[in-house]
């Protein structure tokens, strides 16, 4: 097999279309029908399933796909660093992240390093924890933004203590604690929580407090939570950098006790990166390190 054959395989899982990859790859719908057609005859089973409404990927190509990544990222990094042997920086570098490294840090990272390497390409995933881990264990991204808690067995490199806080409606707060909300406090309220892969800091906080709390809500984004707590359905936790941008009434404290998330950045391979890849973690170390 090629690394075109690979490309188209990589392409259509992406697009979960033969049309939409062949507008990518500037191919035709059925160059990339007969390239996958050949590949399942040389590997001897089935990697795409065809219906009505697109393609799937089957059992084995989902768990082929992590290897075909491998090998296309690994040709990038050869053609980065021939690149850089002549004098060139170039390549491609393809980030994930979560809500709100994505709206805070995110565009100021990218200005100022295409400002410098105007001819490195950045290419984005914006996700949730446990898509970015995912993404980053399975060659999907080069690196990627998740806290030191959800990382797991992922290289992280911690880089900003983001602090908890309580959010409540306005006019709610227990007023002989003016100015923080302690665990006793948060027993007395109904919570709007979000799913663990979203907020695997603030459920570690609630498990290591024993506290047990009620809840009907489970969202996923940060703007649906404070939306909801401003509303009068209850309180949240929020890390406070989330809590920078956000446009709804809300009153936000300090916690009792302390806690925080640490922001990263992750990568699979730290010792071992592509050119390109390399330069944008550097970066990412300059900026944010000292925070």
């Amino acid at each position: 097999m090629t690394l075109l054959t690979y490309q188209v395989f990589k392409t259509v899982a992406d697009m979960g279309s033969f049309h939409k990859a062949a507008d990518i790859l500037g191919l035709t719908p059925s160059a990339i029908s007969h390239a996958i057609s050949s590949m399942e005859s040389e590997l001897g089973f089935s990697v795409l399933t065809r219906n009505k409404t697109g393609v799937k990927l089957t059992n084995y190509g989902e768990h082929l796909l992590p290897y075909v990544n491998a090998v296309l990222n690994s040709d990038e990094s050869l053609q980065q660093v021939i690149n850089e042997m002549n004098g060139l920086k170039t390549g491609k570098v393809k980030i994930g992240v979560f809500s709100s490294v994505c709206t805070n840090w995110l565009p100021d990272i990218m200005s100022s390093f295409c400002e410098k390497y105007e001819d490195i390409t950045l290419e984005v995933f914006q996700g949730t924890y446990a898509d970015v881990a995912y993404w980053i264990k399975n060659g999907v991204v080069d690196l990627g933004f998740l806290s030191v808690s959800s990382a797991g067995d992922i290289p992280i490199e911690p880089l900003y203590r983001d602090p908890l806080v309580c959010v409540m409606p306005r006019g709610v707060k227990d007023g002989s604690k003016p100015d923080y909300v302690d665990i006793e406090e948060m027993r007395n309220h109904q919570f709007v929580t979000q799913r663990d892969c979203t907020d695997a800091d603030i459920q570690n906080f609630l498990k290591e407090n024993h506290l047990r709390i009620q809840s009907s809500y489970h969202v996923v984004d940060d703007l649906s939570t404070v939306r909801l707590v401003e509303k009068g359905f209850g309180i949240c936790l929020m890390p406070e950098l989330v809590m920078h941008d956000i446009p709804y009434e809300v009153e936000t404290y300090p916690i009792r006790p302390d806690s925080c998330r640490i922001i990263g950045i992750a990568a699979m391979n730290p010792n071992f990166m592509a050119p390109a890849v390399r330069t944008m973690y550097n970066h990412i170390l300059e900026k944010y390190r000292n925070l």
